[in-house]
């Protein structure tokens, strides 16, 4: 009876055993991997609590203009506000307790946040007044965050805000040369100075799905590119195909597969014996399907690839989502020449194909989208700088040397009104995407744009796209020159 006891007593000092070693590991795991997690978490009422004992750092644009203004209320809170509304509210997102961090103002929430370059400097107070006066001011601003200069150009914003209009729809502009972000822009659009309007809107089903102002069209929208990624596909042709330049091609209007499907130019306009140069100005789709099935899914997939399509696109600043090329069956011709035109599965977003023109334009190299150009301290002084960084050669300089008068023509004796873009010396390529609507029916086609200028000597890249805008000569290549407009004459 003695031993049976024993025993009982051996093993319930062992389940105990097990369940302390069990509860040391959990709380050994919580503490390495979870807490920092949880501590850091936007919804952690002690972060704000220790967020408010800093002023929030002001984001500027690159001409000093506040996009940002924090403002203490008491020793525990502080109110952040966006002098202009809803103009960068996509891409500066929003500091609230209640609904969180968003965008820019969450990638550098720590630096808006931060004070370690804050600091009482005694030889300054010396040489400046008294080092009561000093130490009564440095106290009084010790707690100021850092603060961001921007590659944002207010103006150009303002141009594309404008230029989208009451259309759904997208806006980017970089500088193809160091990836800087100039503007961008997606509507519908939504105030951050009153969240809760918008959240209360989305929780009662006035707003819904698709049709969210949250959503950030540009960087975060997905769309068929229709034409504009004929780029991608002259740039595999040029590269892998000897002669091309010089080759004849017979556009008849259409390419049959078999009795369900078919390949035709827009209106069915049959083009005749044509050239490559004069296929891609006047967009052929018979001779860009033709010659996305001669190349075949691999070389075409693997040049896409090289403009970061099914790659996370690095930048500095931005969340982007990934663009996706399609991976076909030899056998699925009909598929593998809608891959050809920008259609098939292909998905883009504005940023996306604003680096593809931007490749172009920057002799086949494609910069790193960059929003933060330097961070400064309470007093302005700048403690670190965001250098441009190369993120790949999407083409040979050669090919881009090709492309270039390719994409001029477009402009000037091609498939958008010359007018609209006079005196701008610009190049582009249109794109009208087609797509189905809620209902899987077929919708007006998403109206692209894409492009850069001065064409000599390119200072700007930009994409367009206006949701259901119909061809991509009209609404969104008009768009985009009112754009081009402003920010080539700054």
């Amino acid at each position: 009876m003695k031993q049976d006891l024993t025993n009982e007593v051996k093993k319930v000092l062992i389940v105990f055993l097990l369940c302390f070693l069990a509860l040391i590991t959990y709380i050994a795991y919580f503490t390495t991997f979870k807490a920092p997690t949880l501590a850091a978490s936007t919804s952690n009422k002690r972060l704000w609590a220790k967020r408010n004992e800093v002023l929030r750092g002001t984001i500027y644009d690159r001409n000093g203009k506040e996009l940002t203004k924090s403002e203490r209320k008491d020793t525990l809170t502080q109110k952040r506000s966006y002098p202009s509304g809803d103009l960068f509210a996509h891409v500066l997102g929003y500091v609230d307790p209640k609904y969180g961090v968003t965008d820019l103002e969450k990638q550098y929430d720590e630096e808006l946040m931060n004070t370690k370059n804050t600091f009482f400097n005694i030889k300054e107070a010396l040489k400046n007044f008294s080092i009561k006066e000093a130490f009564n001011n440095r106290q009084a601003e010790e707690k100021v965050g850092n603060s961001l200069n921007t590659s944002l150009d207010y103006d150009i914003q303002k141009a594309a805000y404008d230029a989208i209009g009451n259309n759904k729809g997208a806006a980017v502009v970089l500088n193809p040369k160091t990836g800087e972000v100039l503007a961008v822009v997606s509507k519908p659009t939504y105030d951050p100075n009153n969240l809760e309007a918008v959240y209360n809107d989305i929780n009662n089903k006035k707003i819904s799905g698709e049709d969210s102002p949250l959503i950030n069209r540009a960087t975060q929208g997905l769309y068929a590119p229709g034409s504009t990624f004929k780029v991608v596909t002259a740039t595999s042709a040029l590269e892998n195909m000897p002669n091309l330049t010089t080759r004849v091609f017979e556009d008849n209007g259409k390419i049959v597969f078999n009795e369900k499907q078919s390949l035709s130019n827009y209106g069915g306009y049959a083009n005749g014996n044509i050239k490559f140069a004069d296929a891609f100005r006047k967009s052929s789709n018979v001779v860009f399907g033709t010659l996305a099935m001669e190349l075949g899914n691999d070389k075409l997939k693997e040049t896409s690839e090289k403009f970061y399509f099914n790659k996370p696109i690095p930048s500095e600043g931005l969340s982007i989502a990934k663009s996706s090329f399609p991976k076909l069956e030899s056998y699925e011709k009909g598929n593998i020449a809608q891959s050809g035109i920008g259609q098939s599965s292909i998905l883009a977003s504005p940023m996306q194909m604003a680096l593809v023109a931007s490749a172009v334009a920057n002799d086949g190299v494609i910069m790193e989208p960059k929003l933060v150009s330097n961070i400064l301290n309470f007093e302005g002084k700048t403690v670190d700088t965001v250098k441009s960084k190369e993120l790949g050669r999407a083409m040979s300089a050669n090919t881009a040397k090709t492309l270039k008068p390719y994409m001029k023509s477009v402009i000037d004796n091609g498939t958008v009104d010359s007018s609209i873009f006079k005196g701008l010396n610009a190049a582009g390529k249109t794109g009208t995407a087609d797509h189905l609507d809620k209902n899987g029916k077929d919708a007006v086609p998403h109206s692209w744009f894409i492009g850069f200028a001065p064409y000599d000597n390119p200072k700007i890249a930009i994409a367009v796209i206006i949701e259901n805008g119909g061809v991509g000569g009209g609404k969104a290549a008009t768009a985009a020159s009112s754009i081009m407009r402003t920010a080539l004459s700054k």
